[in-house]
């Protein structure tokens, strides 16, 4: 079974045996559950395709669901928009419809450099496919990691996430925060399942981390738009930041996350104090990210 089909047939069992049956709808028919969440046949029946057909696809069969089909699923299922676009890739429905290049290395414009330093208030990191780190201003800098001092091939937001002791010490609310990148890789591998680099970096953390691998046994998919973490930083003390991701429309794996403060409070003046410790200089310019993260 290719692998693609691997990741399909796992995150429809898992997805389906996270559903509360009592929520769904369903009518009692007396058989004791042994397992959580739905069968087969409840999902089947939800969705109004037959059982044989659903089996088919939980088991990673070559075959290819109609749109209708797809969405209907999803809504048996429960799943949010990052899951119903994770099931999506999965089953093939976004790649046919448009072919993607061949990746290749990653570049950041001398626009969006410029557009960093243009920032220079806030802390902004570029990423990449997987995480990469391919851009971060001076403020980012400060706030989390100096990336550029690292190997190049240690640019990895969630590598450093999980295997930086500092990256632990800095998040109050870690273990959120390192949930959320493991979900976002699940649902960038899920986009390209033949990324070896992709591979290489998830069997990587898989090895070195337990709780990685932990959540990652749990495919569930997360996709960043917006949100909130609270640091505790050995310069400033505890300030919380919200970011917002923007994505490129002419570059979807490349997204920017612009973090802010909330004007007046304890962590915009953390914030600035942050600033006035780090001197003047403009972004921090990253060598080109290529490979696994490793």
């Amino acid at each position: 079974m290719a692998r693609t089909n691997r990741e399909l047939a796992d995150f429809l069992r898992r997805a389906r045996s996270q559903v509360d049956p009592s929520r769904a709808g369903l009518p009692l028919d007396g058989r004791v559950r042994r397992v959580p969440g739905l069968r087969r046949e409840e999902v089947a029946l939800l969705a109004g395709v037959s059982t044989d057909y659903y089996a088919r696809l939980e088991q990673g069969r070559r075959i290819t669901p109609s749109v209708a089909v797809v969405e209907a699923i999803g809504r048996a299922l429960e799943l949010d928009a990052a899951g119903r676009a994770h099931l999506e890739d999965l089953i093939g429905l976004t790649t046919s419809a448009a072919p993607r290049r061949p990746r290749g290395v990653q570049r950041v414009r001398p626009g969006l450099y410029q557009l960093l330093d243009s920032l220079d208030g806030e802390p902004v990191l570029v990423l990449g496919r997987r995480t990469d780190v391919l851009a971060a201003n001076r403020m980012a800098k400060a706030l989390f990691a100096d990336f550029e001092r690292m190997p190049v091939r240690q640019r990895n937001y969630a590598r450093w996430m999980f295997l930086d002791e500092r990256a632990r010490s800095l998040f109050v609310d870690w273990r959120d925060q390192a949930r959320a990148a493991v979900e976002s890789l699940r649902f960038d591998i899920g986009r390209d399942p033949d990324d070896a680099a992709t591979a290489a970096l998830v069997a990587e953390l898989r090895d070195q981390s337990r709780d990685f691998d932990q959540w990652w046994e749990q495919h569930r998919v997360h996709q960043r738009t917006h949100g909130s973490k609270r640091l505790h930083h050995p310069l400033v003390g505890d300030l919380t930041v919200e970011y917002e991701s923007l994505s490129l429309p002419d570059d979807p794996d490349t997204t920017l996350f612009v973090y802010t403060t909330e004007a007046g409070s304890s962590s915009r003046r953390a914030m600035d104090l942050l600033a006035s410790w780090t001197g003047s200089e403009q972004d921090v310019r990253l060598d080109d990210v290529s490979g696994p993260a490793t």
